[in-house]
């Protein structure tokens, strides 16, 4: 199976103290970026969390948020860290000895000093190991969603192969046909010009003719390129760079063909060639 960079996940874990809510959002990227949305008293479960998230996934821009929302039958009474608060008054003293003209700090801005309040209602250790279980849990279901996205994605991509080799079948047996319709009109002018038919001159033109509108060989490299498609599509797993280097393979041979065409139904299958190839492009953009 191939997985898609597109997924969300939540999980929630209610306490007698708070509830707990996570979610991850992911969308498409080069690489495997992670960012955080933590209280501050839970950041020091950062680490543990990217660890957790990279040692899952491998492409994709991903953000994880955390709430924590106390509970309104939780007692909230707040206490006062005293060592906190006699540090913080021998700084200031420390300060106000070099700089007399400080100003003092405020009571509201003691209380608003980080740490200074703490709460009963506040979780413990527990904490720690009810987030890890959640992002675990939040993050089996993102996968989960990556995984159906990914069907779909792979469903849709082998459609527009299918559509491609119905193209290139079509365009195949079109150039033995240009080539004969040449040498039938080159005939007849020499005919009306000169009174009569020179072979050598005739295989001459018709050889470099068919030279120039050749398009075998870019059918034939389309065409195993389309079966490395297919089969990097069948292999699964971390198949998003490999794809989108074969669309650039794919477009390449596209575009030459176009450029060769004197005929228009080579062009216009070169066209649609053209667009199926960008429409799978952006469908790969989303695959890890």
């Amino acid at each position: 199976m191939i997985f898609s960079m597109t997924g969300f996940a939540a999980a929630t874990q209610e306490m007698p103290y708070g509830s707990f809510n996570l979610e991850i959002r992911s969308v498409n990227n080069r690489y495997l970026d992670i960012q955080f949305r933590l209280p501050d008293d839970f950041r020091r479960l950062e680490p543990a969390m990217r660890e957790l998230l990279t040692s899952q996934l491998s492409r994709g821009k991903v953000e994880c948020r955390l709430n924590f929302s106390c509970s309104t039958n939780a007692d909230n009474s707040f206490q006062l860290d005293h060592a906190l608060l006699e540090r913080l008054l021998r700084l200031e003293q420390t300060v106000k000895s070099h700089q007399p003209a400080a100003v003092s700090l405020t009571i509201a801005e003691i209380l608003k000093w980080p740490g200074m309040l703490g709460s009963d209602a506040t979780p413990g250790e527990e904490s720690d190991e009810i987030c890890m279980k959640l992002l675990q849990t939040a993050l089996d279901d993102l996968k989960a969603a990556r995984i159906r996205e990914g069907n779909k994605l792979k469903g849709v991509l082998l459609e527009r192969i299918e559509q491609m080799r119905q193209l290139l079948q079509t365009a195949s047996p079109r150039i033995p046909a240009l080539i004969a319709a040449f040498e039938e009109k080159l005939r007849t002018r020499l005919e009306e010009v000169l009174g009569s038919n020179e072979d050598e001159r005739i295989h001459q033109e018709i050889t470099l003719f068919a030279g120039k509108i050749d398009v075998d060989e870019e059918l034939s490299r389309l065409q195993a390129h389309l079966d490395e498609v297919e089969r990097i599509i069948n292999k699964g797993g971390a198949a998003g760079k490999r794809l989108d280097f074969m669309m650039q393979e794919l477009h390449r041979e596209a575009n030459t063909i176009g450029s060769k065409s004197v005929d228009l139904e080579i062009t216009r299958i070169s066209m649609e060639l053209k667009v199926i190839i960008e429409q799978m492009r952006e469908q790969v953009q989303n695959i890890e």
